[in-house]
């Protein structure tokens, strides 16, 4: 079996949760994440990322990094009037990378965030 095929090999388990409530988002999304900078203290890096799906316990979006599990985000979930964004706290629960493209160039990850209340 070849590595690039490897990749698609996700787990796959029973999950209790009930998914039947997400609703297809497509939107870029803006985040913010807070990194550790050696000597310095913390530095906020602010990225854009795309929404795929909601529901009320959290969302899937598409990135450009793969940020730890457990990492807060602070994002800013599109409202239905375009003009205003609603800035929440996510918990990243876990994060694919995406098998398809030349991984040499631009690497893109399913992120699955948690919204904390």
């Amino acid at each position: 079996m070849d590595v690039a095929s490897m990749e698609w090999e996700w787990p796959i388990r029973d999950s209790y949760e009930n998914h039947s409530e997400r609703a297809a988002l497509l939107r870029p999304i803006l985040y913010e994440i807070t990194v550790p900078e050696a000597g310095k203290g913390n530095l906020v890096k602010e990225g854009k990322a795309l929404s795929l799906n909601i529901s009320s316990g959290g969302m899937l979006v598409l990135m450009d990094q793969a940020p730890d599990i457990e990492q807060v985000l602070k994002i800013y979930v599109p409202t239905p009037i375009t003009i205003a964004e609603t800035p929440t706290l996510a918990e990243v629960r876990w994060t694919r990378k995406l098998p398809i493209g030349d991984s040499s160039r631009h690497v893109t990850y399913f992120v699955g965030l948690k919204f904390m209340f």
